[in-house]
């Protein structure tokens, strides 16, 4: 795990915990403990994290020695690790020689500056993804997905997906049932498909006032149904006109493009997690036909629902996405 000043501290401490928590699940069942874990800065010794809390590490490896899995943490001090070439040339260097390289939330601008990204699809934390595709063009940015794989180069999105993408490389490593061992053990869950979106539709509705919330709820709730705006006005308690007005100033969308969010988020959920044919998928999220929802889908995830499910259905060979 590299480190840096300025580092996220979660960043570096979920993952490690996963891998260390996979030891003591192998080595509680009468077996070797499969990682030997190491945090890692340039200079070693104390590094102060983001949050004023110091980091123990070693120096970085001088000898020729090959990693295994290779993962860089992010944080506020990005920008400076990004920038020195003594680190970015050791990067470079030891990623060439790895098994896997992976990056959390920020961690991948330190990828991408040293070419390690060129030309391959990589996610960041979702408020630095526009930043991240203009510093970076020869980089493929998707801004939805926790994490996401191109060949042997994974990256996750926000620190808490870090610890997603952990579990996903210990399920990679040590089958599905010892990650679920490792996530029961953790209280989180198993592993999140890798295309989930950072936030959920109905987040991204909320406001500060949230004036709509117990709409959105409703709407959520009946997903199938008539959602069309004399319904959603009713629903609100208001005419159709001053519901229209309302709502766009206080979401930004209109209802219609609202409901066309909510239906494509809960089709993605039920094609990533059943085998229902996406005709009835259509039918149960209130699309109506498989061809409205395929609309909906080229639209806001640039993918049609066959080409999501075949990437992050429960029949996928990877959690997020194998090229």
């Amino acid at each position: 795990m590299l480190a840096f000043p300025g580092v996220q501290i979660l960043d570096v401490t979920g993952p490690l915990q996963v891998f260390a928590s996979a030891n003591e699940h192998i080595a509680r069942g009468g077996g070797v403990p499969p990682y030997r874990l190491c945090v890692a800065a340039k200079e070693g010794g104390p590094v102060a994290s983001s949050a004023g809390l110091a980091l123990a590490t070693d120096p970085l490896p001088s000898t020729p020695a090959e990693v295994d899995t290779l993962v860089v943490a992010g944080g506020p001090g990005v920008d400076a690790a990004a920038a020195d070439p003594n680190l970015i040339s050791w990067l470079r260097e030891r990623a060439g020689r790895a098994r896997r390289v992976a990056s959390v939330c920020t961690g991948a601008f330190i990828l991408a500056a040293s070419g390690i990204l060129d030309g391959r699809r990589a996610v960041t934390h979702w408020s630095y993804c526009d930043a991240f595709a203009r510093r970076f063009p020869a980089v493929r940015v998707e801004a939805d997905p926790i994490f996401l794989r191109d060949g042997p180069v994974w990256t996750s999105a926000g620190v808490t997906a870090g610890i997603d993408l952990a579990l996903a490389l210990v399920e990679e490593d040590l089958g599905r049932e010892t990650a679920l061992a490792v996530a029961r053990y953790l209280v989180v869950f198993l592993k999140r498909p890798g295309g989930q979106a950072q936030f959920s539709a109905a987040l991204s509705l909320q406001t500060a006032g949230d004036r709509f919330g117990s709409l959105h709820r409703w709407m959520q709730a009946n997903i199938g149904a008539n959602l069309s705006l004399p319904s959603l006005a009713a629903e609100a308690g208001m005419s159709e006109r001053s519901f229209s007005r309302y709502y766009r100033e206080e979401t930004g969308l209109t209802p219609a493009r609202a409901v066309e969010r909510l239906r494509v988020e809960a089709a993605r959920q039920l094609l990533a997690e059943s085998r229902q044919p996406v005709k009835r998928i259509a039918q149960r999220c209130g699309f109506g036909s498989e061809e409205t929802m395929r609309r909906s889908f080229l639209r806001l995830m640039a993918s049609t629902p066959q080409d999501y499910r075949s990437r992050f259905g429960v029949t996928s060979l990877a959690v997020g996405t194998r090229l």
